[in-house]
């Protein structure tokens, strides 16, 4: 198409599937959108594509200048590429023609210190900048994303009218806020697929133990994850689980989900929030456990090679013993309320996470707000983040999910049948990582006393590490190795 005879309101540079549909997206809205890549052939395509789709108000560019000088000041341009260099690469080429004021987007997944470092290198221009998460995938950037801005609050109220309309609509507003300074909209969209990680896992579990214990058929479980989608469980990622059991395979014979390979992919995010969570000392056990399926999934031949030694030694499948005398009913609502309670400790972990960091750096995050913005558009979208929005209403400073008086009334009530579906799985020698981390770590938060007390004697056993007392303050050494001799000789003088 060519250049626009007016200004446009916006600019987009990066026309990667995500970037054609976000600027389709945002001249859909009706706001006049410039549009960039380095690949000319991808600038005619989206050009095409606004055509087609509704004669809508976006126009190509071929050359950074062009395309920048095309833009309303003051100027705001999104970039969506590769996350890492291509960045750089790309703010480089534009900001060579741009006037400060002017406004950066990064909409990619990016590292969120990398974003930190950047609005500092812009500043020196003048220029502002923004992290923004964009969750939702394809179909979210094209029909409405979850969209996490964070950084310079001024660049955010520059564009603040076009990414309320842009971004999905639930019942109470757009899901986009200002999260806060520097790189926390970076920070919030990786606990985000962090939590997507646990879900995605907890999700795979009761379809292991359904399909394997209660001998489940994929018209089965179509039925019933559509049935749970009408629930408590009502989410993108249960309903989309529904529909891949229920697709035939055009190549083969049966279901295309039996034909798929055992091995998870990943781009880094998960493993990321795992190593936040460990930096700050935060728990965040079924996250890690989802990361660690995803590394033990990758070694296919290895679990092929160990099924077929163990086998020889004599290892036998309990599976199919157990699932003869199942109450199939009875199973499938267990596993219901397991999933449903293990989410509550994934997310639980996410949301501590969050404000271990908020802390750490002054953002100073509304939790309720993120709950909020979460439950349309993106991919861990669901019913119950509203119940959490409402949970950090009633009390902002809420330690955890877990305490929360109601979502502490719904552990109770699940916990007989959480324990039932782990205890079985467990008999049957199924692996349920996710599961058994959340019970672990519901089971650990609700002790007021733990063993920690042998641990910390053993360190200050082998290394000095003193201890405190539950009855009286200060920190105390015991000389544990002599105490323990002298009993030992009085009790052999004893004897």
């Amino acid at each position: 198409m060519e250049a626009s005879p007016a200004l446009s309101r916006i600019g987009l540079a990066g026309l990667a599937v995500m970037g054609q549909n976000l600027a389709l997206n945002v001249a859909e809205k009706g706001f006049p959108i410039s549009v960039y890549n380095r690949t000319t052939s991808k600038v005619d395509e989206t050009a095409q594509r606004a055509q087609d789709e509704g004669q809508l108000p976006l126009f190509g560019h071929y050359t950074p200048r062009e395309f920048v000088l095309s833009i309303k000041r003051p100027r705001s341009v999104v970039i969506l590429v590769k996350a890492g260099s291509p960045v750089d690469q790309t703010i480089a080429a534009l900001s060579d023609h741009m006037e400060p004021g002017d406004c950066i987007i990064d909409g990619g997944n990016e590292w969120y210190e990398n974003t930190e470092r950047r609005i500092q290198e812009v500043s020196n221009k003048g220029l502002l900048y923004l992290g923004m998460g964009v969750s939702g995938g394809e179909e979210g950037a094209r029909n409405g994303p979850s969209l996490m801005p964070g950084g310079s609050h001024q660049a955010y109220s520059n564009i603040q009218d076009i990414l309320e309309k842009v971004a999905a609509q639930v019942e109470d507003g757009p899901c986009v806020t200002y999260i806060g300074e520097g790189g926390s909209g970076n920070f919030v969209k990786m606990v985000h697929n962090g939590i997507e990680y646990g879900d995605m896992q907890l999700i795979s579990e009761a379809y292991d133990v359904l399909k394997h214990v209660g001998g489940l058929s994929n018209d089965e479980l179509a039925e019933i994850f559509a049935e749970w989608n009408r629930g408590e469980l009502e989410s993108f990622l249960i309903e989309i689980t529904s529909d891949i059991f229920s697709v035939k395979d055009d190549l083969s014979d049966g279901f295309l989900v039996d034909k798929i390979l055992d091995k998870t992919g990943m781009k880094g995010t998960g493993k990321w929030t795992v190593q936040q969570a460990a930096e700050l000392s935060v728990a965040a056990p079924t996250i890690a456990a989802s990361l660690d399926c995803r590394y033990l999934s990758g070694l296919k031949e290895e679990r092929e090679n160990a099924a077929g030694v163990l086998k020889e030694a004599g290892l036998k499948e309990e599976v199919g013993s157990l699932a003869k005398g199942i109450d199939k009913k009875r199973l499938i609502d267990d596993v219901r309320q397991a999933l449903y309670a293990s989410k509550i400790c994934s997310y639980a972990q996410g949301m501590n996470l969050l404000r271990a960091k908020s802390v750490e750096k002054g953002w100073n995050l509304n939790f309720g707000e993120l709950a909020r913005i979460w439950k349309g558009g993106c991919i861990i979208r669901a019913v119950f983040l509203d119940r959490i929005k409402k949970a950090y209403q009633r009390n902002p400073n809420l330690a955890s999910l877990v305490v929360d008086p109601e979502f502490a009334r719904e552990m109770v009530q699940r916990q007989a049948a959480w324990r039932r579906v782990v205890g079985l799985a467990i008999s049957a020698g199924i692996s349920t990582p996710g599961m058994c981390a959340s019970l672990a770590y519901f089971d650990t938060y609700r002790r007021a006393r733990l063993p920690a007390n042998l641990v910390q004697a053993q360190r200050d056993l082998f290394g000095a590490h003193t201890y405190e007392r539950i009855d009286r303050p200060g920190s105390f050494h015991t000389e544990w190795k002599k105490s323990a001799q002298k009993r030992n000789a009085s009790v052999g003088a004893l004897n």
